[in-house]
């Protein structure tokens, strides 16, 4: 048994906050409230943990995750990847279908699932939406879904075919399923992983148009509306295409209209690739910072009602590339829940059940994942934060350290992430 006493507790599902205890045995939570230790039984088994002045909410659902398994496990693997979310708080993940093979076939998403369940953490895995993500021939759904497929991605690549698209989205809408976009169209990329602005004039290069997602996302609000698909617009980084989702959201279809904020998009603009180089070059690019208030403003009024880390890992090697070799995507599961205290409850004043509602309970829901509640009876995984805590990133639980906050100090951080009841992570 584990009592954490006088933290300040988060539900978002009942959307309420207040400093209480917190009793949690066999993996689920069996009261919260002022708890006389003396009146439990068994107290002499009972770990006491003190949360005075800290905060605790449910484990992190991280919908957008790239753990590089199969086929690119120097970068990351399973194992290594559930380390780096337990050390973020993050208890349960979705992870992205665009490994070697891709998870287009049954073989494939057993083996990711498989290995899953071999982790501390609780680890799903989305399908492809075409196969071998070539964006032309659907995959078989059915099974995939039946598999265990928590939805369906190309997410790396954009579908750039409009029928096939419109077909995707039929085919997922008749099954309740989720497809998750990635929205950049490559005829308006010379360069990727720079916005096309002071960034791409700094290195001399061509660069991300901010047209290529604005063109993308419009496309597929447009045929979303029309065909009822649930739909996650991923990593939104511009914006107009926060106003296109706006205005999406408040037709009579909009409720199937989801879409993503990353902690780094809401906190760094193009003036960081200057800054960090490769570390800060991801797709889509950091923009403007008339581009970062909006995803904040759309975060603050529900547009954008996903925080997911989009955590890409890749190699030293990799990065150490000039800007126009090196990969695209950095890092972020353990720095996602500081990044976002820090810009959204400090800087924006925004209230922390809001983040644990865009970062919990609001994916958990999407896609339909046991999470996010911070209730009696519900499994208990639950992250426990400091907001005053200062640290220095200087060592990564990921296989890759790709990270523009690298060796950087912070204040706030994850002091103990617990997951289906067992401690999985502790640093107080």
């Amino acid at each position: 048994m584990i009592l954490l006493k006088g933290g300040l507790v988060v539900d978002p599902e009942s959307e309420t906050t207040r400093i209480a205890d917190v009793l949690i045995e066999d993996g689920v939570i069996t009261n919260i409230g002022n708890i006389d230790i003396e009146a439990i039984d068994n107290a002499n088994e009972v770990r006491i943990v003190d949360c005075g002045g800290l905060i605790v909410g449910p484990g992190l659902v991280d919908v957008h995750v790239h753990f590089r398994d199969p086929g690119f496990t120097y970068k990351e693997d399973i194992y290594t990847g559930a380390k780096a979310a337990a050390r973020g708080g993050v208890t349960s993940v979705v992870l992205m279908a665009n490994t070697k093979p891709s998870v287009d076939n049954i073989d494939t998403l057993n083996y990711v699932i498989n290995k899953g369940r071999e982790t501390d953490i609780n680890i799903y895995t989305c399908a492809s939406i075409t196969r071998g993500l070539q964006g032309k021939e659907i995959v078989d759904m059915d099974a995939l879904l039946k598999a265990g497929a928590a939805g369906f991605t190309d997410d790396g690549i954009p579908i750039l075919d409009e029928d096939v698209a419109r077909t995707a989205m039929e085919e997922a809408a008749k099954r309740g399923a989720v497809l998750s976009f990635h929205e950049e169209d490559p005829k308006y990329i010379s360069n990727n992983g720079v916005n096309r602005g002071i960034g791409s004039e700094y290195f001399g290069i061509g660069g991300s148009d901010r047209q290529a997602e604005i063109s993308m996302v419009k496309r597929d609000i447009d045929i979303a509306l029309e065909t009822g698909a649930r739909i996650n617009l991923q990593h939104i980084s511009t914006r107009e295409a926060v106003d296109l989702i706006r205005e999406a959201k408040r037709s009579n279809r909009g409720k199937n209209i989801h879409a993503e904020a990353t902690p780094h998009h809401m906190s760094m603009t193009e003036e960081d690739i200057i800054l960090h180089n490769t570390l800060a070059k991801m797709n889509p690019p950091l923009r403007t910072e008339e581009d970062r208030r909006a995803i904040i403003a759309g975060i603050k009024d529900g547009t954008l009602d996903i925080i997911a880390t989009d955590h890409a890992p890749h190699s030293k090697e990799e990065k150490e590339k000039k800007i126009t070799d090196a990969p695209s995507g950095i890092i972020g599961l353990e720095t996602a829940l500081t990044t976002c205290y820090k810009t959204l409850v400090k800087e924006e004043k925004l209230d922390i059940l809001q983040v644990f509602c865009k970062f919990s309970r609001n994916p958990a829901k999407i896609y339909e994942i046991n999470a996010g509640a911070l209730a009696i009876d519900r499994t208990a995984d639950l992250v426990i934060f400091d907001p005053k805590k200062e640290w220095i990133y200087n060592k990564s639980q990921s296989k890759s350290f790709n990270s523009p906050l690298k060796d950087q100090k912070i204040t706030g951080d994850v002091v103990m992430t617990i997951c289906r009841g067992k401690i999985i992570y502790e640093n107080l």
